[in-house]
C-alpha cells in the first residue's frame, strides 16, 4: 500500500519573490552569472554550488513532480557544479581541471583543500550524483581522500566522516561498509553529537543513514517503513518554525531521495509519495535528456 505524505504548507506570509515564476528567473540569472566567472572568480566557485543547489530544490517547489525540463537542468548543472568541486579540489597543485557544466567544457584550477570542499558538502554531491545516476561523477567522489575534507577546517561531528567512509566503500565494493555505518549511527546520539543540533541530526541527518542500513538489509517492507519515517521527519523539521519554512533544503528531502533512488534501480518498490520526494527525479524520467 502507498503511504502519501503531503509537502508542509507555506503561510502566505512567508512566500518571497523567490517563490514566483519572476523570483525563479532572477536566482537563475545570478547562478547563470557565476557559472559564466567560474574560470576567472574565486568568488564564484565558492558560491555556484550553493546558488545553483538552491535554484533546483526551489524550482520544486513550483514544480514539485519536476515535471519540467528547466528544473531537471537545474539538478543536473547542481551535480557537475558539486562534483566539480571535488575534482579542483583532488586536482595536482598547479594544474587546471576540464569539467563538464550546462553542456560545456570549463577548465577550472586546482584548489586544494578550502573551507568550502568539506565534509557536508561532500554528502550533499554525493547525493545528487545518485539522484543523477551520474556512476562515474560517484566513483570520482568516492575516491576523494577523507583527510582532504578533514583539512576544510570546517567543524563536524564524528560521525559524518564514518558516513563518508561508509559510502566511498560501498561504492568502491571496499570493505568496512558495515563497521564505518555502525560508527555513523553511533555517532549520531545525543552522547556523541557535539556540534550538530539534536534536532536536525535525529530529523535530517540521521534518516539517510539508517535508510541506508535498510537497503543493505534488503527488507523491501523495512527499507519503506523507514522511507515514511524519514519524509515525516524531514516534514516535521522543516514545518517547526517559520525561519525553516522559508529554506529551500525544506522543498525536497535530498538524503532520503537519493537513497530511495538508489534502492529503486536496485529493484526496491518505492511505496512512499509525497513532494518531498519528486517523481521525475525518483524515476529518472529525463534520463539521456541531457549530456552531462
Amino acid at each position: 500500500m502507498v503511504t502519501h505524505i503531503p509537502r508542509h504548507e507555506y503561510p502566505p506570509s512567508l512566500a518571497g519573490d523567490i517563490d514566483t515564476a519572476a523570483g525563479l528567473q532572477g536566482l537563475a540569472k545570478r547562478a547563470d552569472e557565476m557559472l559564466e566567472r567560474i574560470e576567472r572568480s574565486d568568488m564564484s566557485r565558492r558560491r555556484v554550488f550553493d546558488t545553483t543547489l538552491i535554484l533546483a530544490e526551489t524550482r520544486c517547489k513550483l514544480d514539485p513532480d519536476a515535471e519540467e525540463f528547466e528544473t531537471w537542468e537545474a539538478w543536473v548543472t547542481a551535480m557537475q557544479l558539486g562534483s566539480a568541486r571535488f575534482a579542483m579540489a583532488t586536482a595536482a597543485e598547479g594544474s587546471t581541471v576540464t569539467c563538464r557544466i550546462k553542456e560545456k567544457e570549463w577548465r577550472l584550477p586546482a584548489t586544494g583543500p578550502l573551507p568550502h570542499v568539506n565534509a557536508s558538502s561532500w554528502v550533499k554531491a554525493f547525493y545528487l550524483a545518485l539522484i543523477c545516476r551520474e556512476n562515474e561523477r560517484l566513483e570520482e567522489l568516492a575516491r576523494v581522500p577523507v583527510s582532504l575534507l578533514r583539512e576544510s577546517g570546517a567543524t563536524f561531528d564524528e560521525y559524518i566522516y564514518s558516513w563518508v567512509e561508509t559510502l566511498q566503500c560501498f561504492w568502491l565494493g571496499q570493505e568496512g561498509v558495515s563497521t564505518h555505518l555502525v560508527a555513523a549511527v553511533d555517532g549520531t546520539g545525543p552522547d556523541s553529537a557535539q556540534h550538530a543540533d539534536q534536532e536536525l541530526m535525529s530529523f535530517v541527518l540521521y534518516p539517510p543513514i539508517i535508510l541506508f542500513y535498510r537497503y543493505l538489509r534488503g527488507d523491501h517492507a523495512q527499507f519503506n517503513d523507514a522511507l515514511v519515517d524519514a519524509i515525516k521527519w524531514h516534514r516535521s523539521y522543516w514545518s517547526g518554525e517559520d525561519d525553516r519554512a522559508m529554506s529551500s533544503e525544506g522543498y525536497v528531502a535530498l538524503g532520503p531521495l537519493a537513497i530511495a533512488c538508489l534502492a529503486r534501480d536496485r529493484g526496491f518498490p518505492i511505496e512512499v509519495e509525497s513532494e518531498y520526494l519528486p517523481k521525475a527525479l525518483l524515476n529518472f524520467t529525463w534520463a539521456g535528456e541531457i549530456d552531462t
